[in-house]
């Protein structure tokens, strides 16, 4: 009679433990792959401790790389998995990933996604998967050379998107395409009320973290290596937060209209999750209001502001409307507007698979909306600030341009001369770069009196 022993327990336990990580990832990629979710409220407290990084990494490797995973399950499957196998689907792909993609030994790779199958309650798919993987180490050069004659495939987005960036950047799309495709940096922004970023990166280093300086905000720096929050010094006191350094720049943007006037009124509109709004607080002594539409997102401003120790107005509210509005103008709004995400791909890649071409349009509708609800909320001589995290010139300068030109009292002040990113219109578009800042619009506007 065979009886184990404990170093084979302690075995089938990590191995069991590889094939949970391994489901609890597949399941969380159903809603992406089948276009019914996103990766927004990603829960790793599904997996133990030890994992959750292997998790969070699988999951974003996935979708970051999902035009060539799903070329390449194409060619290794006889016949497609039904719809309700949607799960064993996305354990094909995870399975792929790590073979092409994660320094994960193949024999991992392969038993322990292909074992998976048995935690779904399906246990025929172990087989499939088993084949599959085996077959894509056997002709990996040759599988990937076949998919990657689609250059979608080859530059990891669909072809809409890859034809829109091309489009609109014809010198840049491929310099973008490959941006879209590394993870970004793990960027900070120092509190100012709690000391200047010099002092806070002699803190870092002493705490075993390599960082540099941001090249734009004056505020930021640059981690070397990502790294949990709650291991930055002085994270929950506040004396830092996290923040790409193109989203920094709003405040610099705002500043010359805030500066001189103390105790002034300031709109956040579609403020969530706060970023935005809690360096406008760290940096100037204004009359905060924060407007967002969706609740739960709402709560998140409040906890940064609160970690912060800062204060601001919250509003649950449609900056569409203005029944929240006590009319009492205001003396510069940031107008963070919904857009198409198309600069921030490399932080949220499951963008790749849920936006629609359709979607643009849309976007510009609201984003016009946005515009025309707003302005006449600023008084005489006040500043607005019209920012997007898009690369795509219909939500960016042809937008602004459209509201200048059926806007008799706006003109544009956004200064040409910052050294951060090019001309676009009237405003500045910053592109992503893959070991810098996201890509982001901004212009500036002023209402004449």
């Amino acid at each position: 009679m065979h009886r184990s022993t404990p170093s084979s327990r302690a075995g089938k336990a990590v191995q069991d433990g590889g094939q949970v990580v391994r489901v609890s990832a597949a399941r969380a990629l159903v809603p992406v792959i089948t276009g019914k979710g996103s990766l927004a409220d990603l829960d790793d407290h599904q997996v133990v401790s030890r994992d959750r990084a292997l998790f969070k990494a699988m999951c974003y490797g996935v979708c970051r790389t999902l035009p060539r995973l799903e070329a390449l399950a194409a060619q290794l499957l006889k016949t497609p998995f039904k719809a309700r196998d949607a799960d064993v689907q996305a354990l094909l792909l995870l399975g792929i990933h790590q073979l092409l993609y994660m320094r994960i030994p193949a024999h991992a790779a392969v038993g322990e996604t292909a074992g998976a199958a048995r935690l779904l309650g399906k246990e025929w798919a172990t087989k499939v998967l088993n084949g599959c993987l085996r077959r894509l180490q056997r002709e990996s050069e040759a599988l990937q050379a076949k998919v990657d004659r689609d250059p979608g495939v080859a530059l990891l987005h669909p072809s809409w998107l890859l034809k829109a960036l091309r489009q609109a950047w014809p010198d840049d799309w491929r310099t973008i395409a490959a941006a879209n495709n590394e993870p970004g940096p793990m960027t900070l922004r120092i509190n100012r009320r709690r000391g200047d970023r010099e002092a806070y990166l002699a803190r870092l280093i002493d705490a075993g973290h390599e960082a540099r300086l941001c090249t734009h905000s004056p505020d930021g720096l640059v981690l070397g290596t990502p790294c949990d929050v709650q291991a930055l010094p002085g994270f929950a006191e506040g004396d830092v937060s996290v923040q790409d350094e193109a989203a920094q720049l709003a405040a610099e943007l705002l500043g010359p209209a805030l500066a001189p006037r103390p105790g002034g009124r300031v709109l956040d509109a579609c403020c969530a999750p706060g970023g935005k709004a809690a360096h406008l607080l760290e940096l100037f002594d204004v009359e905060l209001l924060a407007l967002d539409s969706d609740a739960a997102r709402l709560a998140r401003v409040e906890d940064t502001l609160a970690r912060l120790g800062l204060s601001a107005t919250l509003l649950h509210a449609d900056a569409t409307q203005r029944d929240w509005w006590n009319g009492t103008p205001f003396d510069a709004i940031l107008l963070d507007a919904p857009c198409s995400g198309s600069g921030v791909i490399r932080r949220h890649p499951d963008i790749k698979r849920l936006r629609r071409p359709s979607d643009i349009p849309k976007l510009v509708e609201l984003q016009a909306r946005l515009l025309d609800n707003l302005w006449p909320l600023l008084r005489p001589g006040g500043s607005m600030i019209y920012a997007t995290c898009s690369v795509f010139r219909e939500e960016n300068d042809e937008q602004v341009e459209a509201f200048l030109s059926r806007t008799a009292d706006a003109i544009a002040t956004t200064p040409q001369e910052v050294s951060w990113g090019r001309p676009a219109g009237a405003g500045r578009q910053l592109l992503p770069e893959a070991e810098s800042h996201d890509g982001f619009f901004y212009a500036r506007l002023k209402r004449q009196g």
